[in-house]
């Protein structure tokens, strides 16, 4: 009777070992199952995942909107251009007495970029090409320029215009407000498929202008029909500034590109920027009926015009590439 206490006593014992030992062992199976699938990652590839994460945050960066601050920087180097021309000849051809208006922007000191169908604004008139055929002339009587913050417009002067291409570069008068107007830096390589873009020009021209003017102007200047007149007081109320438009590239041809940030009349030389404000390509065209259809020339086809224009004296302008 006495010898079967200490057998119950040391088979309690070793059940109590043997179940302590169990729950140990699953313990560490847990653990080990914890750490398994809740550990944080190596040194190694927590560094890969930063900087794949850091990649990815840089290409948002870049595909970001245009800042509003950058687009008000670069609005103060885009000009309104409005012209006046004639081509006249003799009696079999009816003279041509037109308007002309457009958008350019400072490339250089001095010196400004637009369209050849806007620095010659016969270039591409059907009209106007069969009178010079039959041998009449062209006459630019006015072209100016009008800058936002300033109340008078400037004088401008073709310097070079593409033989070949819807390209020129116009030398600017100089003044004192001219000499403060910073070039818009030119992109060193093209725009790729997808980029965002931003297009600032005057699409309609001065009744772009007049539409987004304040009410009381607005109900006086709507009905004017004098644009020089219109522009001037535009001006000399501090309302003179470009459009922005924003969109993406859609292709890239050779010299030509495609977007769809929209654009009209009146919008031609206007620069198209990147999302690092700068020029990839000059606005020449858009396609009615097709949204995605305004086009460009890549800015690589400006960077020769322009350097010939530096170094062609101010008195004796050239007028080809």
């Amino acid at each position: 009777m006495f010898d079967s206490e200490p057998k119950d006593s040391q088979v309690g014992e070793t059940w109590q070992r043997f179940v302590q030992g169990v729950l140990g062992l699953l313990a560490l199976i847990g653990a080990l199952v914890m750490a398994h699938y809740y550990a944080p990652p190596e040194t190694a590839s927590l560094e890969q995942q930063v900087h794949q994460l850091s990649r990815q945050v840089e290409d948002l960066e870049r595909q970001g909107a245009f800042s509003p601050a950058a687009v008000d920087d670069a609005r103060g180097s885009v000009a309104y251009i409005y012209g006046v021309y004639r081509v006249s000849g003799d009696a079999r051809t009816p003279p041509i007495h037109a308007r002309v208006a457009g958008t350019g922007f400072i490339v250089a000191p001095g010196l400004l970029a637009t369209n050849r169908h806007v620095a010659e604004p016969w270039y591409g008139d059907r009209e106007a090409a069969i009178a010079l055929r039959h041998g009449a002339s062209p006459v630019l009587e006015k072209l100016e320029a009008y800058f936002p913050g300033s109340p008078l417009p400037v004088v401008l002067q073709p310097v070079v215009v593409a033989k070949h291409g819807d390209l020129a570069v116009l030398r600017i008068q100089p003044t004192a407000f001219t000499e403060k107007l910073r070039p818009l830096p030119l992109a060193p390589a093209p725009p790729h498929v997808g980029e965002p873009i931003t297009v600032l020009a005057y699409p309609m021209g001065v009744t772009g202008m007049v539409a987004k003017s304040p009410a009381a102007v607005y109900e006086r200047l709507s009905l004017h029909q004098d644009d020089a007149g219109t522009a001037g007081e535009l001006a000399a109320l501090s309302l003179i500034r470009p459009s922005a438009t924003f969109g993406h590239i859609g292709d890239v041809s050779g010299d030509k590109l495609i977007y769809d940030a929209p654009t009209a009349r009146g919008g031609s030389g206007g620069p198209v920027l990147n999302t690092r404000g700068e020029v990839v390509g000059i606005n020449a065209a858009y396609l009615d009926g097709f949204s995605g259809g305004t086009l460009g020339i890549a800015v690589s086809n400006l960077v020769p015009l322009v350097e010939k224009a530096k170094r062609t004296p101010a008195e004796t302008p050239g007028n080809s590439r």
